[in-house]
């Protein structure tokens, strides 16, 4: 513990007493070098410093948002894409029941220049 001249202890049972403290003859004045010197502060780093900042935020800002739109536009165009191809899977299956149907290859196979079979011909053993 560091003892300085003219410290006292405290007493810790005492309530403390208010004391008067001589004020100096003269007041003191604080006086300011830079505003002597008619020398203010730079402000202009700080300021452009903060538009910079500024700037690089906006510029984040609106990176991700035209990222975020590319993005909605790549979904909805693979979403028509899908859409008409279930359309043509759709139509696909429908032609492939219509011609696995039995009159339809009978059409099939007369516009081929198929005909119908003759009446069977039937040998006799010798």
């Amino acid at each position: 513990m560091a003892v300085y001249s003219g410290a006292r202890p405290r007493s810790t049972f005492l309530p403390q007493r208010s004391r008067v403290i001589d004020t100096p003859t003269l007041p003191r004045r604080r006086v300011r070098g830079a505003v002597r010197a008619r020398r203010r502060t730079n402000r202009l780093p700080i300021a452009l410093g903060g538009i910079v900042l500024v700037f690089l935020l906006a510029f984040f800002s609106l990176a991700q948002t035209v990222r975020v739109s590319a993005t909605g536009y790549d979904v909805d165009r693979l979403s028509r894409e899908r859409d008409a191809l279930l359309v043509r899977k759709q139509e696909l299956l429908t032609d492939l029941n219509r011609l696995g149907q039995e009159p339809a290859v009978r059409k099939l196979a007369i516009d081929q220049g198929l005909t119908q079979l003759r009446a069977p011909l039937v040998v006799g053993a010798h």
